[in-house]
């Protein structure tokens, strides 16, 4: 069962979000999917809370992968492509927040942040683009922060991940042009209860 269909502006556009099970992710997956999108879930670990979000879509694709690693961003964007056969629309959300100060930093969790909140966005960008240049373009939308605008004593890490997705959008908004538009959004702060003790 596909995403429900209506006669929104999104009416059989396919589109992936990348953790879309909770938080910001699910809230984006559902207004697509109510603009008539065919939206596909990612995941990671978060598969009881995706698999809601899936329904309340009408009954959206699924897609694990941990964006760490490469390989498996290579093997979701493949599953995509077999499922629906082609990508009009990616929405780059998942990320990774914690709470360090700058001389407590170690490169572990400078890479847990990197990983995730800006290489991972780069790989979906390059798997997305050469999706969707098979069918003629299509649209990307990388989340950032305010974070990426705004010094956060505590949080050079995350202030520096989010920075680099700024200028990554407009590099490859170039890069890509004109069949594909990559474009930012940066919210503001948006308070959680689940964010683990690192990030409160």
């Amino acid at each position: 069962m596909e995403s429900r269909t209506s006669d929104g502006v999104l009416s059989g556009r396919v589109v992936l979000v990348t953790g879309a099970a909770r938080r910001i992710g699910r809230g984006i997956a559902l207004r697509l999917a109510e603009e008539g999108a065919r939206v596909a879930i990612h995941y990671h670990r978060s598969e009881a809370e995706a698999r809601r979000t899936a329904e309340e879509c009408g009954g959206a694709a699924l897609v694990r992968a941990n964006l760490e690693n490469v390989a498996e961003i290579g093997r979701m964007f493949a599953q995509v492509e077999e499922r629906f056969g082609r990508l009009d629309g990616l929405v780059n959300n998942a990320a990774r927040f914690t709470r360090r100060l700058p001389l407590e930093i170690t490169e572990q969790d400078w890479d847990f942040i990197h990983s995730v909140n800006l290489k991972a966005v780069f790989f979906c960008c390059q798997h997305g683009a050469r999706l969707m240049k098979k069918t003629g373009g299509g649209r990307i939308v990388n989340i950032s922060s305010l974070g990426g605008i705004r010094p956060w004593a505590e949080h050079a890490h995350y202030c520096a991940s989010k920075a680099g997705v700024i200028m990554l959008t407009r590099a490859l908004a170039k890069a890509f042009a004109p069949e594909i538009t990559v474009n930012s959004v940066a919210p503001g702060v948006i308070p959680f209860e689940d964010i683990d003790e690192r990030g409160r």
